[in-house]
């Protein structure tokens, strides 16, 4: 018979740490029951299909931009006086700097597409409606916060492209009748560019990042969680539908549809392992593609455009696509001016404001909106195909359309005049030439085309989209 050998140190050391881990986990779990709560958490079904995934894109883009940003604060000095210097040597002296700003850069654009993705996911399919829309509405606040740090985050280099960023945001708020003044005081403390370089830096750093750290956890996390997660419409069950909607007629089958889904089955995946190793391989997919864009792609090289010099040119740049709705916005609007009791008034320079402020607003009331207009008051489960929803569809493409129209305002910019100095004096230095910069008569004639655009595609965008999604779905 053969005499049993004393295991080997490894194997010893494998037993050890496994008796370890059971008995932690047994006393932590006496004392603080996890197991009940973890069990049922662990086996929750998850959807299978990719655009379920939008939502996680824009959360692993938010973390990577939090790592970078924490990078960028250490070296970063908000002093007005040396910010373009501290930005310079970020990207040229410290090691990994430039690599760090573009993938802060390239984060924050991942981050924000990945939002505009998903929102129009849950708007097209109406996920969004009854008992989703404090999700949906955290989800637009989210939106606008985002929108607004990263316009705090590309004015920081103090460059002379971010400076003049400032300025235009400055004219806004003096445009503004009554209050206008006090604004801008508090932004800027005093004249431009007064301290506003600390104080954009101080809301960019902490104030927004705060409130984004409380929504994004609220919205991706702890409602997404408690709530049962929307369906796809599978083909068998939509032929189920629309026979016994044939058969019993449709407010009976209305009836019978709430009580379906409310009963339903939930589909789809557990949460461990099957959705945690898909959300693995999408963090590790988002930073990978990111890290590849900083890697190869330059973005804003500050030291190209120099520091802030007030009567300095501004480097031609075309503004960031969401940022272009804005300033094509401004182009678009004819430059009026009324004047009231001797002060001169520009409503031009309101109305985008004005649009973007509309926009979100009805954008956040939307689930409200539609449920007073439809009458529809019951609880979704079921996600509707763009084509079931003709008016929400054509709505949604009607919008995408009139900002397309206000974005192409900034693909066009007017060939600046030559500069002339008097007899004796040195010539001026030339304006950079802008992209696809045409002749005045022209940029006229383009401006004037789209002011005729926003009015007209929108409405024809609506009316084309209303048409084709009512013959698919007939």
């Amino acid at each position: 018979m053969a005499t049993p050998t004393k295991p080997k140190r490894r194997a010893r050391i494998i037993a050890g740490t496994a008796k370890t881990a059971v008995d932690s986990a047994i006393y932590l779990d006496d004392r603080l029951p996890f197991a009940r709560w973890l069990r049922p958490q662990l086996r929750k079904l998850f959807p299978s299909h990719w655009s379920f995934l939008l939502g996680e894109l824009a959360l692993y883009s938010f973390a990577l931009l939090v790592l970078t940003g924490t990078f960028l604060t250490l070296f970063y000095k908000p002093n007005p006086d040396v910010a373009f210097a501290s930005a310079t040597e970020i990207s040229l002296d410290v090691r990994g700097g430039l690599l760090m700003r573009q993938l802060h850069h390239w984060s924050a654009t991942v981050f924000v597409l990945a939002i505009v993705a998903h929102l129009c996911r849950v708007f097209f399919t109406g996920a969004f409606r009854r008992p989703r829309e404090l999700t949906w509405m955290l989800g637009v606040v989210l939106f606008g916060l985002v929108l607004f740090e990263s316009f705090l985050g590309v004015s920081l280099p103090g460059d002379q492209l971010a400076m003049a960023g400032l300025r235009q945001a400055q004219g806004l708020l003096l445009s503004i009748p009554v209050v206008g003044t006090y604004l801008s005081a508090f932004a800027f403390d005093g004249e431009f560019p007064g301290q506003v370089l600390p104080r954009v830096f101080v809301t960019h750093v902490l104030l927004v990042p705060g409130i984004l750290m409380a929504v994004v956890p609220l919205h991706a996390l702890i409602l997404t969680w408690r709530q049962k997660h929307t369906e796809r419409r599978s083909s068998r069950r939509e032929s189920e539908e629309r026979a016994n909607e044939e058969r019993s007629g449709r407010d009976h089958e209305h009836e019978r549809k709430a009580t379906a889904v409310s009963e339903g089955q939930v589909t789809g995946g557990p949460f461990f392992p099957y959705f945690a190793v898909k959300n693995g391989a999408t963090a590790l997919f988002t930073m990978g593609a990111i890290a590849a864009l900083a890697t190869f792609v330059r973005v804003n090289p500050v030291w190209e455009h120099g520091a802030y010099s007030a009567g300095g040119h501004v480097p031609s740049a075309q503004p960031f696509w969401y940022f272009g709705v804005l300033d094509g916005a401004q182009r678009l609007v004819p430059p009026w001016e009324i004047t009231v009791g001797g002060y001169v008034l520009q409503p031009g320079l309101w109305i985008p404001p004005l649009i973007l402020t509309v926009f979100f607003g009805i954008l956040l009331l939307y689930p409200f909106l539609e449920r007073r207009f439809t009458g529809d008051g019951d609880h979704h489960h079921l996600l509707d195909r763009p084509s079931q929803a003709p008016v929400r569809t054509a709505l949604g493409i009607a919008v995408i359309a009139f900002f397309i129209v206000l974005w192409a305002g900034t693909w066009f910019s007017e060939a600046a005049p030559p500069m002339h100095s008097a007899p004796g004096f040195p010539q001026p230095p030339q304006a950079p030439h802008a992209l696809l910069t045409v002749p005045h008569d022209t940029y006229a004639m383009i401006v004037l085309g789209l002011r005729v655009a926003v009015f007209v595609v929108p409405v024809l965008a609506f009316l084309v989209t209303r048409a084709v999604c009512r013959r698919r779905a007939g």
